[in-house]
C-alpha cells in the first residue's frame, strides 16, 4: 500500500468515525457526553488534516458518505460506549497502515494519531490491547 492509498483510507476511516461519534453523542449517558464531543472534534480535525495530506501527496480525498451502516444496533449508552471503542480501533488500524507506508514527518504524525485513537479506545473500553491498530491484522 502506498502512502497516498493509506492516507485516503485514513480520510475514509475518519469520515466514518465522525458519523459514528454523532450516534455515540446522541446515545451515551450525560456523564460521558463531553468525552463523546471531544472525540467527535478530534476526529473532525484529524479528518481535515488527513484530507490535506492526501492533497499534498497529489491525490483527491474521498468524500463523506451521506450515512454509514453501524456494525450493531446502538439503542442505549452501553452500546454507544462499545461503538466508540470500535470506531477508535478502526481508525487506529487505518493510521497503523499509514505508519507502515510512510516516512518522516508523515509517519510521526500518523503514529501520534494512532496513539491518540488507542488512548481514546482504552478510555471507552476500560482496557487496552497489546498492539493498537494491529489487532484485526494478526
Amino acid at each position: 500500500m502506498s502512502a497516498l492509498e493509506a492516507a485516503r483510507a485514513v480520510v475514509a476511516a475518519e469520515h466514518a468515525a465522525v458519523y459514528g461519534y454523532g450516534v455515540v453523542g446522541a446515545r451515551v449517558g450525560a456523564a460521558r457526553r463531553a468525552e463523546a464531543g471531544a472525540g467527535h472534534a478530534a476526529h473532525r480535525a484529524r479528518r481535515d488534516a488527513a484530507a490535506r495530506t492526501v492533497r499534498d501527496l497529489g491525490g483527491t480525498a474521498p468524500v463523506s458518505a451521506p450515512a454509514y451502516a453501524l456494525p450493531f444496533p446502538v439503542p442505549d449508552g452501553e452500546a454507544a460506549v462499545r461503538l466508540a471503542a470500535l470506531l477508535e480501533d478502526r481508525v487506529a488500524g487505518a493510521y497503523a497502515d499509514l505508519v507502515r507506508a510512510s516516512g518522516g514527518a508523515l509517519r510521526r504524525d500518523a503514529a501520534a494519531a494512532l496513539r491518540e485513537a488507542a488512548v481514546r479506545a482504552v478510555r471507552w473500553r476500560g482496557g487496552g490491547v497489546a498492539f493498537p491498530g494491529l489487532a484485526e491484522r494478526s
